[in-house]
């Protein structure tokens, strides 16, 4: 908050565009799940995995689904509470384009499918580590700094924000739906961080579904 009141202008954002920022962040935070979700690999570790396996859709399509249903909940509880706080308390941007909130609920959609994609490949790891509570750990601890939650990565230098944006998935899980949402930026590059994300969408999921089917060949049961 101390930001939004401060100067009128940090990173591209004004005063108002941060405080959106903030307040929407912390309603999306449940909504896309990057941390708190180790349920593959604990199935993994107790065997559980071996009944999901003979199920007739992938582990990967399973965990997917229920993951949709846990953001649509988190939508409707966790999402509205902050936002309905932020636009009573505090001044909030007010989208001034016909297609940004159109295009910021594709981009949650596509946050939230990244999001899964990321965490079932730290997860994955268990297949052959036997347990994922390192890399899981290791996850929590940088993903919410590269994905924006704990400031804009249009703060950074520009170098290094185009760089996270082009060669890793992190800046699509938070970033670019809160950059849209704000307007930061004009609609056709808007259009194109929306785009990127759904590349990254699909690559991940593709690689999930590559790990799952490379992991079910050396599985090794651990719970009996």
């Amino acid at each position: 908050m101390a930001a939004g009141a401060g100067a009128a202008l940090a990173g591209g954002y004004d005063a108002d565009q941060l405080v959106t920022y903030v307040w929407v962040g912390q309603g999306l935070l449940s909504v896309v799940g990057i941390w708190s979700w180790n349920e593959l690999n604990d199935r993994i570790r107790s065997g559980d995995i071996a009944s999901d396996l003979l199920r007739p859709i992938s582990p990967v399509t399973a965990f997917l689904a229920a993951d949709l249903g846990r953001a649509l909940h988190g939508m409707a509880t966790r999402f509205v509470a902050p936002v309905t706080v932020g636009i009573l308390v505090f001044g909030m941007t007010v989208p001034t384009r016909v297609q940004t909130v159109p295009l910021f609920a594709l981009s949650v959609v596509l946050a939230v499918i990244g999001s899964f994609g990321c965490r079932y490949l730290v997860n994955a790891t268990a297949y052959w580590l036997h347990d994922a509570r390192g890399p899981i750990t290791f996850w929590t601890l940088g993903s919410g700094v590269l994905a924006g939650l704990y400031f804009p990565l249009r703060l950074l230098p520009d170098w290094l924000a185009v760089t996270l944006w082009v060669a890793t998935p992190l800046p699509g899980l938070l970033q670019t739906p809160l950059d849209v949402l704000v307007e930061r930026d004009p609609s056709a590059l808007q259009a194109g961080l929306v785009a990127l994300q759904a590349v990254w969408a699909v690559v991940l999921l593709a690689l999930a579904h590559l790990v799952q089917r490379r992991a079910e060949r050396k599985l090794v049961v651990q719970g009996g």
